[in-house]
């Protein structure tokens, strides 16, 4: 049984031993140990901390970009808006030119033929001057004592302008 029990001295000793160990593992080993683990917690909230900050500015990034395109499309149909409005304003413009244009020509027109249509009369009138001195001429030189013969002489004159005519 002696090997179950140990010696009162050796048991002094392995107590003195573990107090020593003890003491110094207090005094030096834990605090080291104590202040690793510290810092390793420290370092892990640290990083914790700044994955969360990551993951908030990622998700301030990701509205900013919803409200850029957001933006973007809004002034692009703005944009595409204003175009359109151009787009008809210069349709409108070039069509009330267009027809100005035409309105222009059509009165140019109209002048042209009412001028062409003056001097057409003119030249009607000239002639019928012209054909009234002829006929004017022709009666001087014939004598006209009866109304027979003033009677022919107009018939006669007629048909003359008749044939000239057509």
């Amino acid at each position: 049984m002696d090997l179950m029990l140990p010696d009162s001295g050796l048991l002094f000793w392995m107590t003195v031993i573990f107090g020593l160990v003890l003491f110094i593992l207090a005094k030096f080993g834990f605090p080291m140990i104590t202040g690793m683990v510290e810092k390793r917690n420290k370092r892990i909230s640290d990083s914790l901390e700044a994955a969360r900050i990551a993951e908030e500015a990622l998700a301030n990034l990701q509205q900013e970009q919803e409200r850029l395109i957001s933006e973007t499309r809004s002034e692009q149909a703005r944009l595409m808006q204003e175009a359109a409005a151009e787009r008809d304003r210069m349709i409108a413009q070039a069509q009330e030119q267009a027809r100005a244009e035409a309105q222009k020509i059509m009165d140019d027109a109209r002048v042209r033929i009412n001028e062409e249509k003056e001097a057409v009369m003119q030249e009607i009138r000239n002639e019928v001057a012209l054909v009234s001195l002829s006929i004017a001429e022709k009666v001087v030189r014939k004598d006209l004592s009866s109304d027979a013969s003033q009677k022919e002489l107009v018939d006669k004159l007629i048909n003359e302008l008749e044939n000239q005519v057509t």
